[in-house]
């Protein structure tokens, strides 16, 4: 990933010509696939990096303005730098997990509206995100920044994200300072990264971003953002069957990564080969297209049926399994795919603080 964008591009072109139809060297050597093939159901997948840092953008205009309805009315629904900056906080790296790892239900400090006295016990409101991430390949030295126009030059590629989060804790904890505990608990990616050059047919115009402009330094005079479609779908735990919650799209989402990196950056903030950044939960118009349980329930007041299980959900219970995935067609008549970001909530560990 270090060695840069010429030398990411030779790989992939080297693998595609190898794997390919035409190409003899593997194709009719079967003693050489028996050893460079491996069926992925016999290997243990890992993360595909070692991340050093981790910072969790808020970039999905829709997603903020629902929340934003939900604790603020639809008067105030946007925070007023929301239109300006691609907002985010730095995440916690040591506590991300490769797709398939099961995590216990957090528990923490929490309050029931209208008491303001807090009380230790697990999460009630334990929710998934859905999210896409983005590696550094190449970083760069302290105090020199990332020009917005050169940032894919400094993007390896996208994974899929599941920022779990209890909302709960998160809601007594947020002020003044953010997310901590209600996310840190554990973030799921999925084991492989698919690299930008791979996704370069699925360019399109985002949102548009001229009421307000944004400042020179985030400005982008050509297609930043991706057409890939976004599904999650649970298990809930009395059933053997996924189904799908939400249909969205990376297309939605109003600052792009390359903006997310350059804005990080803008300060001299200096990004490391594996860091990895993610664009927060990323919703569409519609309620289908709503990338969290907080949206689809709307805070719990909404519930959500699984025909299957013939049981409904407002937020995440023990033993329910959540499964993200992301794809594309491609005109060719080929996939682009990201494979699992799967994961199950098991019970929490600590029932008070005695």
């Amino acid at each position: 990933m270090n060695l840069g964008k010429p030398v990411w591009r030779a790989t992939r072109s080297a693998i595609q010509k190898l794997l390919s139809k035409d190409e003899a060297l593997l194709r009719d050597n079967t003693e050489l696939q028996a050893s460079a093939l491996v069926k992925q159901s016999d290997v243990t997948m890992h993360l595909p990096a070692q991340v050093g840092d981790y910072t969790d953008f808020y970039c999905s205009r829709e997603h903020a303005t629902n929340v934003g309805i939900m604790f603020r009315g639809k008067d105030n629904a946007l925070q007023p730098n929301w239109l300006h900056i691609p907002v985010g906080y730095h995440g916690r790296a040591s506590s991300l997990v490769v797709s398939g790892t099961n995590l216990h239900r957090p528990a923490g400090q929490r309050v029931t509206p209208p008491s303001k006295t807090p009380f230790f016990a697990p999460s009630a409101k334990l929710d998934f995100e859905l999210e896409v991430g983005w590696f550094v390949g190449q970083g760069n030295p302290l105090g020199k920044r990332i020009d917005v126009a050169d940032a894919k030059d400094h993007i390896f590629g996208l994974v899929l994200v599941n920022d779990w989060s209890a909302r709960d804790i998160q809601a007594w904890e947020y002020v003044p300072l953010g997310p901590f505990l209600g996310k840190n608990f554990g973030t799921t990616i999925s084991p492989w990264i698919v690299t930008l050059d791979a996704l370069e047919e699925f360019l399109v115009d985002g949102p548009a971003q001229t009421e307000p402009a944004p400042l020179k330094y985030l400005q982008e005079n050509k297609k930043s953002a991706y057409d890939i479609d976004l599904e999650v779908q649970i298990k809930p735990n009395q059933s053997a069957k996924f189904e799908r919650v939400t249909l969205s799209n990376l297309k939605y989402m109003y600052w792009s990564v390359t903006q997310q990196l350059a804005h990080h950056t803008v300060n001299g903030c200096n990004m490391r080969v594996g860091d990895m950044g993610a664009t927060g939960t990323i919703s569409g118009p519609e309620k289908e297209n709503f990338g969290s349980l907080l949206e689809l329930s709307w805070n719990g007041t909404q519930k959500i049926g699984f025909q299957e299980a013939k049981e409904e959900r407002t937020f995440l219970q023990d033993g329910d399994e959540v499964n993200m995935t992301a794809y594309k067609d491609s005109p060719a008549g080929y996939r682009i795919g990201f494979g699992d970001c799967r994961g199950k909530i098991l019970p929490c560990l600590y029932e008070n603080d005695a």
